[in-house]
C-alpha cells in the first residue's frame, strides 16, 4: 500500500503540476489510511467496508470537512490505480462522502481590517515589510501561497497589477490597490530596486517566506489588537471577497480575482452579504418588524 501511494504522489508531481502543499497533504493522508489498513494490505484487498471502517473510526475525532477530505484522497489514489490497471475497481466509489456543515466564512469588519494593516509599527525594516504583506494579502484576496512564490518581476507597480500564479498552476493577473502599492514601492526601494527574478517579500535572513512564517507575522500584529479574533491569513481572503460582494462586485468578477475553479466556491460569500442584506432591511424598512 505505501508503494501503491509513493507512486501516486510522483505521478501528482510530475505529471498532474500539483503543489507540493497539495503532494504532501494527499500523502499524509494516505499514510494514515495505510497505516490503519496495516502494513501487510495491498491496494487490491481494500474493499468499501475497509474505507467505511477507517471513516468511523476517525468519526469522533474529526470534523465532516476532514473526513471528506481523507476520502476524497482515497478515491484519487485507486482512481489512479485503476487506470494503471493495478486494480479492477475504486472501492470508494461506494462510500458517500459525509456532509460538511453549514459555516459561513469568518470576515473582518472594515475597522478591524484597517486596524490590522495598520498595526506595524515603523515605516523601514521588518514593519515595512509585514504592512507590504497585510497589505497585499488583504488588497488582492491572495492564496498565502500565491505571495509568498511571488517574484518582484510579477508586480507592475506602474500599472498597478500583480501576476499571480495559482492552485494547478493557473495564472491570473489581479489588481493592485493604491495603499498597497505604496507600501510595496517603499519596501521595494528600501531593498534597493531588487532584481525581478527575486522574491518578492523576504525573510529576515534575505531568504523566500514561507506560509508559515506568514502566519506568523499575522498572528504577532493580530495579537496586538485587543478587539481582534483569533484568525489566520486566509481570513484576509475572505475579508477581500466579502467586501467585494458588498460593495457591489458581481460573484462571477470575484470568482476571476480569487482564481476560484468552480463559481459554486465563491457562492459561499453570497451567504455573507445576505446576512448583511438582512441586517439592513431590519434597520431600515418601516414593517421589517
Amino acid at each position: 500500500m505505501n508503494s501503491a501511494i509513493e507512486q501516486f504522489c510522483k505521478y501528482l508531481e510530475s505529471e498532474r503540476n500539483v503543489s507540493a502543499h497539495t503532494v504532501a497533504a494527499y500523502r499524509s493522508d494516505l499514510a494514515f489510511f495505510a497505516n490503519f489498513l496495516g502494513g501487510a494490505a495491498s491496494p487490491g484487498e481494500v474493499d468499501h467496508l475497509a474505507v467505511r471502517r477507517y471513516l468511523a473510526s476517525l468519526h469522533k475525532t474529526h470534523k465532516k470537512s476532514s473526513l471528506g477530505r481523507k476520502l476524497s484522497a482515497i478515491r484519487a489514489l485507486f482512481r489512479y490505480l485503476v487506470r494503471e490497471g493495478k486494480v479492477d475497481k475504486n472501492p470508494a466509489e461506494l462510500v458517500a462522502t459525509p456532509k460538511k456543515e453549514k459555516r459561513l466564512p469568518f470576515h473582518l469588519n472594515i475597522d478591524q481590517v484597517t486596524a490590522l494593516v495598520e498595526a506595524p509599527a515603523g515605516a523601514a525594516g521588518l514593519p515595512l515589510r509585514d504592512r507590504a504583506i497585510l497589505e497585499i494579502l488583504y488588497s488582492c484576496g491572495l492564496r498565502v501561497s500565491e505571495l509568498t512564490s511571488m517574484n518582484v518581476g510579477d508586480l507592475d507597480l506602474h500599472e498597478g497589477l500583480a501576476r499571480v500564479m495559482g492552485k494547478g498552476g493557473k495564472e491570473r493577473i489581479v489588481p493592485v490597490g493604491r495603499l498597497a502599492l505604496q507600501v510595496l514601492a517603499g519596501y521595494l526601494e528600501e531593498r534597493g530596486a531588487p532584481k525581478p527574478p527575486e522574491p518578492l517579500i523576504l525573510n529576515a535572513r534575505g531568504g523566500r517566506l514561507t506560509r508559515r512564517s506568514v502566519a506568523r507575522i499575522v498572528d504577532a500584529h493580530m495579537l496586538l489588537i485587543p478587539t481582534m479574533r483569533k484568525a489566520s491569513p486566509h481570513t484576509l481572503r475572505h475579508t477581500f471577497a466579502t467586501h467585494m460582494l458588498e460593495g457591489g462586485a458581481d460573484l462571477r468578477g470575484i470568482q476571476e480575482l480569487l482564481g476560484h475553479a468552480s463559481l459554486s466556491t465563491t457562492q459561499k460569500y453570497t451567504h455573507v452579504s445576505i446576512d448583511r442584506l438582512m441586517e439592513v432591511y431590519d434597520k431600515a424598512h418601516p414593517k421589517a418588524r
